[in-house]
């Protein structure tokens, strides 16, 4: 399974990165919303997780362009934000999944689990 993240933060970056590979998964790895779109449109991925804040393009846009690429991709939501109009419009534009940070990494293994099934 092959998995996208798109987060700035590095730290969080590269916990997630850390544990998924540890798991078994292929990662691939970028720093903003543009990079991630980019990825999105030349490479099938499986599964994305995104923050909502970030350069270029947010996690919003993100979900957007899946949208109108017509691709059918889980994506888990990630934001610092837990406001619930930020949770609804998430969900609005096709999020399958979202979590607050900090959260726990091994609650994103099994959410991951979860949607790959």
């Amino acid at each position: 399974m092959r998995i996208l993240i798109a987060e700035d933060d590095e730290l969080i970056l590269k916990t997630i990165e850390y544990k998924l590979q540890k798991e078994g998964y292929e990662v691939i790895v970028t720093r903003n919303g543009k990079d991630a779109i980019d990825t999105i449109n030349n490479t099938e991925v499986d599964l994305i997780i995104t923050d909502i804040m970030m350069p270029f393009a947010s996690g919003t846009e993100i979900l957007s362009a899946i949208k109108v690429l017509g691709k059918k991709i889980p994506v888990i939501m990630l934001s610092s934000l837990g406001q619930e109009e930020v949770v609804l419009d998430a969900f609005d534009l096709g999020a399958s999944d979202f979590m607050v940070k900090p959260f726990s990494p091994n609650e994103l293994i099994l959410r991951i689990k979860r949607l790959a099934h």
